[in-house]
């Protein structure tokens, strides 16, 4: 079966292509490289020891989405291409809106024209906004989200439920990630983000490695156990391999499922820096900041309706989170384009 991978290239696309080639699919990835590169993928070969196909596009171009579907007798989507940093939106939400809910709806179009009808769509924990409670279950209420990227996916997944009610062809698959970390553990290929990251554990590694001065740690007056904030920290292997068991389970039922991918356990970020000081022996300074707008105290998943619907769990520990990182960025401490 051949699978189109969107936005394939970038930090969780990558790891996924690596569990769909190792699982037996074939894969076409399309990516317009605006925050990836195209050196994953052919890292992403030498893991496998398996051919990809890699068409440089834009989801939005409808013309570049027909000759594909045309070319290809795809049997389902993952749908991953999308901009994804938050302050960025906030400044720009027009671009964002642009490319993130009018490419889906670009693409899907693309699709039913085409007659396939199984997609796997990225989504985030931040469609629930500021949860009362803790863990978060899947039937919690959603869209109260800060920001135009989480408004973005939100709409989205309206989008795609409205297409699954409209027309019962459809299985949908939409999995809310949590905080995704780590690297594969060959060291090939992981996060490298443009610029000055936008996520913690990059930032922590730059650090000790000595690209960053300091780790800025915003807010330490949370009601949490040491002050700062908590969030579910995933694997990204984990996380990929969730993206295999949504397919599956797309072949035999339709409509539009939803499911969380996290491990079910909240770490401070004082936690995480003191596994990475303990996993890699190096010092990271940091100091404290006042907290982000937007920025919530704590948010953690409930994953046992992936454990229970996808036979899909997280495997990987803390411990391997920070090693997998480490090792990567000590292999490529200028990411791709410099290693």
């Amino acid at each position: 079966m051949v699978v189109l991978v969107t936005g394939g290239a970038g930090y969780i696309g990558s790891h996924t292509v690596v569990e769909l080639l190792k699982s037996g699919y074939d894969v076409v990835v399309l990516d317009n490289l605006s925050n990836s590169s195209a050196e994953s993928l052919l890292r992403v070969e030498k893991i496998t020891g398996r051919k990809l196909e890699f068409v440089h596009a834009d989801i939005r171009e409808r013309r570049k989405l027909d000759e594909l579907f045309r070319q290809y007798d795809f049997s389902a989507v993952i749908h991953f291409a999308g901009l994804k940093a938050v302050g960025e939106s906030v400044a720009e939400p027009l671009r964002y809106y642009d490319n993130n809910v009018g490419g889906t709806i670009t693409l899907c179009q693309a699709m039913e024209a085409a007659g396939v009808f199984r997609l796997v769509f990225s989504s985030s924990a931040t469609v629930y906004g500021e949860p009362e409670q803790m863990p978060i279950l899947e039937n919690f209420t959603v869209g109260g989200v800060t920001n135009p990227y989480g408004r973005s996916k939100w709409i989205i997944e309206q989008v795609l439920e409205d297409l699954s009610c409209a027309d019962p062809r459809w299985s949908i698959a939409l999995l809310r990630y949590f905080n995704p970390v780590g690297a594969h553990e060959s060291g090939m290929i992981g996060e490298d983000p443009d610029g000055v990251p936008n996520n913690l554990l990059p930032y922590i590694t730059q650090v000790a490695v000595g690209r960053l001065q300091q780790l800025s740690v915003f807010g330490d007056d949370y009601s949490t156990k040491d002050g700062t904030g908590v969030r579910d920290y995933i694997h990204v292997c984990d996380l990929a391999s969730g993206h295999v068991k949504a397919l599956d389970f797309l072949e035999n039922h339709n409509g539009a499922q939803v499911w969380n991918l996290g491990t079910g356990h909240g770490y401070s970020v004082l936690d995480m820096v003191h596994a990475f000081e303990e996993v890699s022996g190096c010092k990271v300074d940091y100091k404290i900041e006042p907290r982000r707008t937007g920025d919530i105290g704590e948010c953690w998943s409930d994953p046992s309706k992936a454990r229970r619907e996808l036979g899909w769990q997280a495997q990987r520990s803390l411990h391997t989170m920070m090693a997998d990182a480490w090792r990567w960025q000590q292999q490529n401490p200028h990411g791709y384009e410099h290693s």
